[in-house]
């Protein structure tokens, strides 16, 4: 069984750091841009998923829980970038089961096609815009 070492936080320099809240702030705005469009195409306004005190926080998380993944993939794998090449787009896919289940059975209201698909759209501008942050 792998062990990890807690004794060792993930170090994180000064010039990551502003990258990582920099591609969270973008992430985040372009994620308004998103929600605002998903309303303009007809989704309900008060879908509240679509709403930035919901998405934002989401964005925010997904930014810090990729970089760690990616992190932890860098520095356990022999070959990270295959590794990597793999995962992200198997995460991306994966971390759309939710949107397609509330599409399915519609638990939060006002939920309609295209609300999920803005939802799905802000997961690929959070991969799109995180994983460049995460390379440099």
């Amino acid at each position: 069984m792998a062990s990890i070492d807690v004794q060792q936080p993930v170090a994180v320099d000064r010039r990551r750091l502003i990258l990582l809240v920099t591609a969270a702030v973008v992430a985040g705005v372009l994620n308004y841009l998103v929600a605002r469009g998903a309303v303009a195409l007809g989704a309900d306004q008060t879908f509240r998923p679509l709403t930035p005190p919901v998405f934002i926080p989401f964005t925010l998380v997904g930014v810090a829980i990729g970089f760690a993944g990616w992190r932890a993939v860098v520095r356990r794998s022999a070959r990270p970038h295959s590794v990597l090449r793999v995962l992200v787009p198997v995460v991306l896919v994966l971390s759309m089961m939710p949107d397609l289940l509330l599409l399915a059975t519609g638990f939060i209201p006002h939920t309609s096609g295209t609300a999920v698909a803005g939802l799905m759209v802000m997961h690929i501008v959070v991969t799109a815009v995180a994983v460049p942050a995460y390379e440099l």
